[in-house]
């Protein structure tokens, strides 16, 4: 390109409008000679930019640090860090937990010497002094183009991680409404299924002990009949949170059907799991819950439950299902013997 057509094409790249996003974009001037800096500047201000200079390596550190520049305009010969060192520090510390993507123009009055070292270290352009203040301008506005596209590559990136991340939190919010019962708050028969296969599973595996529980309210269809379904609701409601709270952490109560609940009880034996099943059958059998019928009169209902429990590893039960009907067998031996009781599987 002959040197009057590039001086045009300059011209034209100086005077074309900036758009709003590049006016107002910070440019740090690094260099130890205040002339100089002056010089850009003042070739620089006509298009809006705001300023700000360092006059060696560390100052310029500090500014990057301090008010995160658009565009660094640096020299490569300075007292104590050199531009080349501070581009290296720059590019080194590029991610979003450092300064980010920072575009640097090297400035020197060397021809080729560091010009290859600096671009190696990533520098994103090179001009040799005395530059042509056209040609100045118009790689400035290159550059700054270059950042204000990074930018809003960035920003899209976070918008689609929260993007994904609201998503996979909906997708998890979804899979806890898919298992659980939304009356009580507990796991629901599906998600009990599958906790009691992985349970299963691992008492095999290890020899570790495995409890299951299978509770029923006393009497819940007189309760219903009597006091109506609203009533029986928080009757299943009051079962629920009062074995939940003698549980421990690492037990699972679920809702299994209509009045019945199921608690899972892991590394725990059959002595263990009689003594929890006792003190949920008192703690049920302690609850008073006030119904006013049509009278307004309030009336105090009393509940009871029985429960049937049976173990793994025991002999007679070889699979999750055996064991589940090895409670439920229990459960109704419980209520065959009286209510309010605990049975317990005999292996």
């Amino acid at each position: 390109m002959a040197d009057g057509e590039r001086k045009r094409t300059l011209e034209v790249a100086r005077r074309a409008p900036l758009t709003g996003e590049l006016s107002g974009r910070t440019v740090l001037i690094v260099d130890d000679d205040p002339v100089h800096i002056r010089h850009v500047r003042d070739g620089l201000a006509p298009h809006g930019y705001l300023f700000t200079e360092a006059h060696d390596g560390t100052q310029a550190l500090s500014a990057i640090r301090e008010s995160r520049p658009d565009l660094i305009l640096m020299d490569v010969e300075m007292p104590g860090l050199g531009g080349v060192e501070v581009c290296r520090i720059i590019k080194a510390n590029a991610g979003e937990d450092g300064f980010g993507f920072i575009p640097v123009i090297l400035m020197t009055a060397r021809q080729a010497a560091g010009k290859v070292e600096g671009l190696e270290l990533g520098a994103d352009d090179y001009l040799v002094k005395p530059f042509d203040m056209l040609e100045l301008s118009a790689r400035v506005k290159s550059m700054l183009r270059l950042k204000a596209l990074q930018d809003a590559l960035v920003e899209k990136n976070r918008e689609l991680d929260r993007a994904n991340k609201e998503l996979a939190a909906r997708r998890e919010e979804l899979l806890a409404l898919t298992r659980t019962d939304a009356l009580t708050g507990l796991s629901n028969r599906r998600a009990l299924e599958e906790r009691l296969n992985d349970e299963f599973a691992r008492s095999r595996r290890y020899g570790a002990p495995l409890s299951l529980v299978m509770l029923d309210i006393d009497h819940f269809k007189r309760i219903n009949d009597s006091f109506g379904h609203p009533f029986g609701d928080r009757v299943l409601k009051a079962v629920a949170q009062t074995a939940r709270a003698r549980l421990r952490e690492v037990d699972l109560l679920a809702r299994y059907g209509g009045e019945e609940f199921i608690a899972l009880l892991p590394e725990t034996g059959p002595e263990d799991a009689l003594r929890v099943c006792e003190r949920v059958r008192d703690a049920i059998a302690a609850l008073e819950l006030e119904h006013v019928g049509g009278s307004g009169k309030p009336q105090c209902v009393r509940l009871t439950a029985s429960l049937g429990v049976a173990t793994v590893p025991s002999g007679d039960l070889p699979s999750a299902e055996a064991l589940l009907r090895a409670a439920d067998a229990s459960l109704y031996a419980a209520k065959g013997a009286g209510r309010n009781r605990v049975h317990q599987h005999a292996a």
